[in-house]
């Protein structure tokens, strides 16, 4: 069994190393597809590998299957460039290579530093995803965000061990994941046919507040619980805000207004 490492990225010259570092033992090759970085990325990337490719972003979903498709073997595994293996992962992957297996994918959780400290509550752990799987019986799929591996449960396996995402290590970090996801969800949301008032951008994020701290105990997290529980509330309300705007600038016959106009 060989695996094929993917990943994909753009000015992650402060992540790229660590990532591909921890997958040096386990990957039989790296695949990395760059989105025209103008920082050091690329040039921390070919330290680890020759297989290097680019392509303009579009959305998630197209960006990680085309690097599947640049692989040379079948068994892909997939990090982002702020992730990387623990070491029980790292050892759960290898016996899987050893010993092989009849499965489609495999899961494991997914544990994020946030700030200062691992978030073991909050809602954002366990995070259970597939990120290694047979290529020829899955793909990534999905809207604009959001991306999935889709497998029956009777063919997804489970590895031992946390995939760490080094996602926010400042408030900057979280803020700009909120400019750019919920940009993307808002046009996500606007292709389904969804719609909200301003209202309803509001009680959204009251209601993230009310399900972080009281059904996902966001306080169990000490200080940074109370303060992802504040800017998941704010992702909320951007993204519906946005919706909100992408709506207003639609005139009656769905056509889009000049901007300035009201």
């Amino acid at each position: 069994m060989k695996i094929s490492a993917c990943v994909i990225g753009y000015n992650e010259e402060h992540n790229i190393a660590d990532c591909l570092e921890s997958l040096q033992g386990v990957a039989d090759e790296i695949v990395y597809v760059d989105s025209y970085s103008t920082d050091r990325t690329v040039a921390i990337a070919k330290k680890y590998t020759k297989r290097i490719f680019y392509r303009k972003f579009d959305n998630y979903v197209a960006q990680k299957n085309f690097a599947a498709r640049k692989a040379r073997h079948d068994w892909i595994l997939n990090l982002d460039c702020d992730e990387r293996l623990s070491a029980e992962l790292r050892q759960s992957i290898l016996e899987l290579k050893t010993h092989g297996t009849d499965k489609w994918g495999f899961a494991f959780n997914r544990l994020t530093w946030y700030l200062y400290r691992f978030i073991r509550h909050s809602g954002w752990y366990p995070d259970a995803r597939v990120r290694l799987y047979d290529r020829t019986k899955a793909a990534w799929e999905g809207e604009l965000v959001h991306e999935i591996i889709r497998i029956p449960k009777e063919k997804t396996g489970w590895l031992k061990g946390d995939l760490l995402h080094y996602s926010f290590r400042t408030l900057d970090d979280h803020l700009k994941t909120i400019r750019t996801y919920s940009e993307l969800g808002a046009k996500a949301l606007q292709a389904r046919g969804r719609r909200t008032t301003l209202v309803g951008a509001f009680a959204r994020s009251l209601w993230v507040v009310v399900r972080k701290l009281f059904f996902e105990l966001a306080f169990l997290d000490g200080s940074a619980g109370w303060i992802l529980t504040y800017y998941s509330a704010v992702a909320t309300f951007t993204k519906y805000t946005r919706l909100y705007i992408l709506q207003r600038q639609k005139d009656p016959n769905g056509n889009s207004k000049p901007r300035g106009l009201g």
